[in-house]
């Protein structure tokens, strides 16, 4: 068995996380050799007041244009 976690800021839907899954499964089956039945993905979606990198909350950050920060809220 393997398991894959992808964390990421709330506000992916399902159809994109629907295909994300395929292509991390497609590319652990590749290049890892690990068989797709017995591959877990699971996604953790985060507020972004629950998220920081370098001490500022993602609600905070200067480095993401204010509309794409938009998206996750």
């Amino acid at each position: 068995m393997s398991v894959v976690h992808v964390h990421i800021w709330k506000g992916r839907t399902v159809e994109q996380k629907r295909a994300a899954a395929e292509a991390i499964t497609d590319a652990m089956v590749e290049h890892l050799g690990v068989h797709r039945d017995g591959l877990h993905v699971t996604f953790q979606d985060y507020e972004l007041g629950d998220w920081a990198r370098a001490g500022v909350l993602g609600i905070d950050r200067k480095d993401i244009p204010k509309d794409e920060l938009d998206t996750y809220r």
